[in-house]
């Protein structure tokens, strides 16, 4: 097939985040019929089966997928960001100096205008300066503490409620079939592995993210590790097939995002020889999520969507193939 895309224990983890407990006959119950879930089964069914042109060994059955908008809401605002703010306004608290530097006194002050124009530069040394002065184990303990109260504004609900229920199947799907599913996120990798476990059934060393230096610290009794205030990878764009490379080790052989910072992803496992499947949810569902692609400043689909359509990837419609956006079932905090 070359590299056309195709058409036509976890349990108890997915169950926290509101993942239904069996399937029966039909594995991906919350998408409704039509070609996205029909790549997707055709595409699992080929690549494992043994007697087929296009099996492919347990070993290479790699499956990346992005997190934010893709395994989970990203919008008004990403999740990180939020918690960004709300660790710079306790940081600020405790030291007042801080309240000089223009970052922020745009957060203390709550200068939404001055926010919204933050460059990426401004943004990543205010991530490396909120995120930094621990170790990964107190920063991930840090962030655990902060999902447990944090609430999205729209929905009142806690972060870890809003992941998608019908990814949530996929990754269960994929990983009964022999699947290694792997989160490959633009967002923190300490972040995302406070709860990625609980969340996606996807352990801590199968998450790839944007990190920050460390510094390894040695006593007698003792030896850790020290995250300091600079960014050290940025997993984003051309960022994500190559921290792939670095940390997998393998090209994957099914892809799924959401946005531009994406594509690079998507044309990595494009290139790959034999059977491959790249996939793009597209938000078109104002009314039980958001609806927004080639003009959003969060989660921007543009480029990525029009090589979609040269290439015939599957483009996921929220609004026409998932039945159910979120679990029904709260997560509890």
């Amino acid at each position: 097939m070359g590299n056309r895309p195709v058409s036509g224990g976890i349990l108890a983890l997915a169950l926290l985040c509101g993942a239904s407990p069996g399937f029966g006959q039909d594995p991906l119950p919350s998408w409704r019929d039509g070609a996205a879930k029909a790549a997707i089964v055709g595409f699992v069914q080929r690549v494992t089966d043994p007697n087929g042109p296009d099996f492919v060994p347990e070993r290479e059955r790699v499956a990346t997928f992005d997190n934010d908008g893709t395994l989970w809401c990203e919008q008004p605002v990403y999740t990180q960001a939020v918690f960004a703010l709300d660790r710079a306004r306790a940081m600020a608290a405790e030291d007042p100096a801080l309240k000089e530097r223009p970052a922020f006194a745009a957060i203390l002050t709550n200068d939404l205008a001055a926010m919204a124009k933050f460059t990426e530069t401004e943004l990543g040394e205010l991530v490396a300066a909120t995120h930094s002065g621990m170790s990964p184990e107190s920063f991930v303990g840090l962030s655990r503490s902060w999902l447990r109260t944090a609430e999205h504004p729209r929905f009142r609900r806690p972060y870890t409620d809003l992941v998608y229920q019908p990814q949530i199947e996929l990754l269960t799907y994929l990983r009964a079939s022999g699947f290694k599913t792997f989160i490959v996120t633009g967002g923190g990798v300490d972040f995302v592995r406070g709860f990625a476990q609980e969340c996606y059934g996807i352990p801590p060393e199968q998450v790839v993210g944007s990190s920050t230096k460390t510094r390894f610290e040695s006593s007698e009794d003792r030896g850790q590790l020290l995250k300091l205030p600079a960014i050290n990878s940025v997993d984003d764009g051309p960022g994500k097939p190559m921290n792939i490379d670095l940390h997998i080790g393998r090209r994957p052989i099914l892809a799924f995002g959401n946005s531009d910072g994406d594509l690079a992803m998507l044309e990595y496992t494009y290139a790959g020889k034999g059977p491959r499947l790249m996939l793009i949810v597209h938000h078109d569902d104002a009314d039980r999520e958001y609806a927004y692609d080639r003009k959003s400043r969060v989660g921007r689909l543009d480029k990525a969507l029009d090589a979609a359509s040269r290439r015939g990837w599957a483009v996921v419609s929220m609004k026409d193939d998932w039945a159910a956006i979120f679990p029904e079932k709260p997560t509890g905090r």
